[in-house]
């Protein structure tokens, strides 16, 4: 891990007020709140207009939009490779960069359409490969480490501080988007969301992103000497990935990915399946948002005090309660049942990999790990919605979908009945000797 700008330009950690790891929260907080556009609930509320720009039904636009996600996952190992070559402050910085020049692509699809004479459709797979790998991927993947490498004993107290802003902020996105809509048309909307994201958020991640504590000449956690010491694994890819922590955690994370992703951007349509207005369908996202920032600051709370396992189990839990309870959208305990289990889920899911993966696996390669977890979580993102789009044309509702989806995370859920890692405990308890010996780091003098 290295930063070519170097960990003291424009200032020195060291000379924070405060241990640097907290203002690392807030920035990587910003960064995946920033990811937003390349988000579903980002690109649900743009769908209909969208729809109508390019003429694409709303299967079209599902498939251009599974092409281009599953595209985007195909550079998310590159991505976390070159994220642990290069570091976060740079792939943070390039990524928002991208993202704003997409997100503006979209303003001006038709434009777009037009000057390159191509098919609708393979402009906005492109445009939705460019859009997924910069927001969904990279910024997302560069703010999630860059937090699981400045904290051990206090991962989860600082993820469940980022998870009260990132649930809060995904769970109203789509209110938000669509109010902006209202306000400047979409067109409108996307450009000033670039602007934000070119001038905004490339700013913050040259400022204030920086690798990890030990190359500003840190401690870990912020501990003293005395306190510091704690063995640390150095886990590469390749082990990590015959591990059966690593495909549990991970399959779970991309199956509430594919179907979540599905939901959101049909919430439209399956509300109106069961008789709910358009206000009413993206209103559900509000009541998620409170239920999934409660369960995200008490989930990283309670990460630094027991096992994943037994997060992952009430994760898997609440996904098939939620899955199911959305073929009852239209009823009053159907609605409710809803919010409460996919907010929970939610809040649950924000958790789960930052604190889980550099848990099992340490921090050294923590952005290759990462990069492979998040290709699965893409992958599922991209399967979604057309599924769910070919399950309404193909049988004439959602409901089928969202019942047989929550099979998946009750048969996951057999595999955690045991322990899935050797260290796989409340950091500061008993600890397991690592597989193979530290890595060896040189602190600027």
């Amino acid at each position: 891990m290295r930063d070519p700008i170097g960990p003291n330009i424009p200032f020195s950690p060291k000379r924070s007020p405060i241990y640097y790891g907290w203002i690392v929260v807030g920035a990587a907080t910003v960064g995946i709140v920033a990811s937003i556009p390349g988000q579903t609930m980002g690109v649900s509320v743009f769908t209909d207009p969208l729809l109508a720009a390019t003429g694409l039904s709303r299967l079209g636009f599902s498939n251009a939009y599974l092409v281009g996600t599953l595209l985007s996952a195909s550079l998310l190992p590159w991505a976390g490779r070159m994220l642990d070559r290069f570091g976060v402050r740079i792939g943070a910085s390039v990524a928002a960069l991208g993202l704003a020049l997409t997100v503006f692509g979209f303003a001006e699809i038709e434009r777009v359409i037009r000057a390159v004479n191509g098919a609708p459709f393979v402009v906005i797979a492109g445009l939705f490969l460019a859009v997924r790998f910069s927001g969904q991927g990279v910024l997302t993947l560069a703010s999630r480490t860059m937090i699981g490498r400045w904290f051990e004993r206090r991962r989860g107290t600082a993820t469940a501080i980022s998870g009260l802003f990132v649930a809060f902020s995904f769970a109203l996105a789509p209110r938000i988007l669509d109010a902006w809509i209202a306000h400047s048309g979409w067109q409108g909307a996307y450009r000033e969301i670039a602007l934000v994201e070119a001038f905004g958020m490339v700013s913050l991640a040259l400022l204030l992103f920086r690798e990890d504590p030990e190359s500003a000449g840190l401690l870990l956690d912020g501990v003293s000497e005395a306190e510091g010491g704690r063995t640390e694994v150095a886990t590469t890819r390749s082990e990590a990935l015959r591990t059966r922590a690593f495909w549990v955690l991970t399959l779970a994370l991309a199956w509430h990915a594919l179907v979540l992703t599905g939901a959101t951007l049909h919430i439209v349509d399956l509300g109106a399946e069961q008789a709910l207005s358009r206000t009413e369908a993206v209103g559900l996202f509000v009541p998620m948002a409170l239920v999934s920032t409660s369960a995200g600051a008490a989930a990283g709370w309670l990460a630094d005090r027991m096992p994943i396992r037994t997060l992952l189990q009430a994760f898997l839990v609440a996904t098939a309660a939620g899955y199911a309870s959305l073929t009852g959208l239209g009823t009053t305990y159907g609605y409710a049942a809803t919010a409460f289990a996919l907010g929970m889920s939610g809040g649950l899911f924000g958790v789960l990999p930052t604190v889980g993966l550099p848990r099992f696996f340490g921090r050294e390669h923590l952005g290759t790990i990462s990069g492979a977890s998040m290709t699965a979580m893409v992958v599922g993102s991209a399967l979604g919605p057309s599924l769910l789009a070919a399950s309404r044309q193909t049988l004439g509702s959602y409901r089928p979908a969202c019942l047989a989806a929550a099979v998946v995370p009750l048969a996951l859920a057999l595999f955690t009945l045991t322990p899935l890692h050797p260290r796989d405990h409340a950091p500061g308890r008993t600890t397991t000797p690592p597989t193979r010996p530290p890595p060896t780091r040189q602190s600027p003098p």
